[in-house]
């Protein structure tokens, strides 16, 4: 076993572990935990966000909310969604994850199951520390169509297409909107606070939207 902590994130590497005994963990473990467990390929890493790690994905979800407002999108906030194939023998607890495009499909759904759901439209990842698990190959197997990545830094978009990603300057669910600059707002939120950062995401997506 690896521990690794960063005052981000902690994660703790498990390896050779079977498909069972990770699906046994996550019902041992159950839903109300504020850690989140990715498998592939016999690995499960445990993550437990801290107080960075989990404000910046507040925001993000706050910055989605606003955009979908804005661009007259309906949306499925799932949170920590437990994102389980058992064809593939993978698994994954993003940060955030949301039904955009195929809100109207889930939208009165209690429990999702991705042998027979879609996978959300659109999962993000706060990584300050990088995952050992590659969640680019994770995602893509499940069809995830786009993947957000923030290093705390810079926020990443990433489309599927058709196997594997590649990054873009501009979501294909937010056009025209730059969204990689929400990593901007993030910044400056600490500077502002977190209402009046709203504000300003708000209107500066109104100004991109020439409205």
């Amino acid at each position: 076993m690896l521990t690794t902590a960063t005052p981000a994130e902690q994660r703790v590497l498990l390896q050779n572990i079977s498909w069972q005994t990770f699906k046994t963990m996550l019902a041992e473990m159950g839903a109300e935990r504020g850690s989140r467990l990715a498998y592939d390929q016999g690995t499960v890493e445990i993550i437990t966000p801290l107080m960075p790690h989990e404000n910046s994905n507040r925001l993000i979800e706050l910055f989605v909310g606003v955009l979908c407002e804005e661009l007259g999108l309906e949306i499925k906030r799932t949170g920590s969604l437990t994102m389980t194939r058992d064809d593939l023998e993978r698994g994954a607890e993003p940060d955030s994850s949301y039904y955009i495009q195929n809100e109207y499909r889930v939208r009165d759904l209690v429990d999702i199951d991705l042998a027979s759901d879609p996978p959300p439209d659109l999962v993000l990842e706060v990584e300050y520390s990088r995952s050992k698990i590659n969640k680019f190959q994770l995602y893509a197997s499940m069809g995830v169509p786009e993947f957000w990545r923030y290093n705390g830094s810079a926020l990443r978009v990433y489309i599927l297409e058709p196997r594997h990603y590649s990054e873009c300057a501009i979501s294909p669910t937010f056009a025209p909107v730059p969204v990689t600059e929400i990593s901007c707002f993030i910044q400056e939120s600490k500077k502002v606070g977190e209402v009046a950062i709203a504000r300003a995401f708000r209107t500066w997506v109104r100004q991109q939207l020439g409205m």
